[in-house]
């Protein structure tokens, strides 16, 4: 509210945001489209957890699988889950992330809740008309309660808006800079753990019993050996591709969440708070 004498224009130009202001609170509008985006974000942390938390269940299996087999009569036993050691220790780092970004969303929901409330919307409106009552009749108290009411007025305006006009604006930056880089990470990720879950069962697939041939024992086993070989091999080079892939779409989906559930809330509290003191002061 404005100090010292303003104009009549002023006084009305004041007038006419604090009510629409005051619409605003009871209307709910802005709360609502806030609460809704804080519940997609909160649904696309709680879907993504679920992928990550998938994926770690099927490098548990493949930690728990070996790979034995008879090159030119050599025994040798392999272990995939060693190949996919580094991306297990980041889906554990991840899924502490995606705590946070739950934990983090959770507490806007919890704070959009206490804003919308009809408590708070009648709080902030009577002190807004009280302030709006003394601009138009400042015979009614001293510049200096002047002064202390309008500062309340707009510190309370301040806040009761800030969690809702946060949480759309993370929206829009996660629509606009971070939705495509999610699905298909998201995506991508969901492919790789179907990958590894089929390395998997091929792996605990039993070699079928081998009938007469009229092909020569030692032809039989050096054919056995290489293909088997090959086999192991190929399944050994699908496990690298996908513990490759799974740790780029993990680290992209790490910065999805980071700078829209952590980053973005941050920013925005601190600009709340500046805002806060440079009016106070």
């Amino acid at each position: 509210m404005a100090f010292g004498s303003p104009s009549r224009n002023q006084k009305l130009g004041v007038t006419i945001a604090a009510c629409i202001l005051i619409v605003l609170a009871f209307s709910g509008l802005i709360d609502k489209t806030g609460q809704q985006y804080t519940e997609d974000a909160f649904k696309r942390a709680v879907l993504t957890f679920g992928v990550a938390r998938g994926l770690n269940a099927a490098i548990s299996v493949a930690q728990g699988t070996e790979i034995s087999f008879t090159p030119v009569g050599v025994g040798l036993t392999l272990t995939p889950g060693e190949i996919l050691d580094p991306v297990n220790d980041l889906i554990e780092r991840f899924s502490w992330v995606m705590l946070m970004s739950s934990t983090s969303l959770g507490i806007q929901q919890i704070f959009l809740n206490i804003s919308s409330s009809l408590g708070a919307s009648l709080i902030v409106s009577l002190i807004v008309l009280l302030a709006l009552f003394l601009l138009w009749r400042p015979q009614f108290a001293g510049p200096n309660v002047q002064q202390l009411v309008s500062k309340l007025a707009l510190m309370l305006l301040i806040l009761r808006f800030t969690v809702p006009v946060a949480a759309i604006g993370s929206e829009w930056v996660y629509s606009y800079f971070l939705s495509d880089q999610y699905q298909e990470s998201k995506t991508l990720l969901e492919d790789t753990t179907s990958e590894i879950a089929d390395l998997n069962k091929a792996n605990q697939q039993l070699d079928p019993e081998t009938g007469e041939t009229w092909v020569p024992e030692w032809a039989t086993q050096l054919w056995d050996s290489t293909t088997e070989s090959l086999d192991v091999e190929t399944r050994m080079e699908g496990y690298r591709q996908a513990s490759a892939q799974a740790i780029d779409h993990t680290i992209d989906l790490i910065v999805v969440f980071v700078i829209q559930t952590i980053i973005l809330p941050l920013i925005f509290l601190w600009l709340m708070l500046r805002f806060i003191r440079k009016v106070w002061d």
